[in-house]
Order: C-alpha cells, then sequence, then structure tokens
C-alpha cells in the first residue's frame, strides 16, 4: 500500500465515532480513484488546544476537503513538532497569525 494522497485533517475528542459518522465521508471518497481506498491516521495531541494543532496543520499543508483555517490562521505563533508516521506532513513547521 502507498499513501497517495492527504484529503482531510481533522480533530475529535472519539475519533473512531467522527469517521463513521462524518458528514464529509461522502466528499472525501469522491477524491478516491477506481481500486482506491480511503486510509484513516490519527495522533494523539499532547495539549488542551486540540483545535489550534488541527487549524496550524490546515493552514500549513491545505488539504482539499478542508475548508476551514486553510487561507487565514486565527491563532498567534504555533510551532508543530510531529514524529512517527508522518507521510505526506511537514514534521517541523511554524505557522503565524494571518
Amino acid at each position: 500500500m502507498s499513501i497517495k494522497k492527504l484529503i482531510y485533517i481533522g480533530e475529535s475528542e472519539n475519533v473512531n465515532d467522527r469517521i463513521a459518522n462524518h458528514e464529509k465521508l461522502p466528499d472525501w471518497e469522491k477524491n478516491l480513484k477506481s481500486g482506491e481506498v480511503l486510509c484513516y491516521s490519527f495522533g494523539e495531541v499532547a495539549t488542551t488546544n486540540r483545535v489550534r494543532c488541527e487549524a496550524a496543520m490546515i493552514f500549513k499543508h491545505k488539504p482539499p476537503e478542508n475548508t476551514e483555517y486553510v487561507s487565514s490562521f486565527p491563532f498567534d505563533q504555533t510551532t508543530m513538532n510531529l514524529s512517527d508516521k508522518t507521510a505526506l506532513l511537514s514534521t517541523s513547521f511554524t505557522v503565524y497569525r494571518t
């Protein structure tokens, strides 16, 4: 298996429930070519501000199925350092309030 494209970044307190009931699932599936399947990955965020981390990752990576935070970042300067399985993600970056 090879990962081809980052489609969406989101945050949730319960990842399994969120994916199973996500309103954008049909939109994600439209990004697939014949024979491709959706793969999900998640990581634990060591902070109470998951939304800020989500916004920083969206602003940096601009996945096609995200709309919020793609063109603006409403938080103070934020540095992200990602580790482990980070295919298609920048592992260290800083974003600034826009």
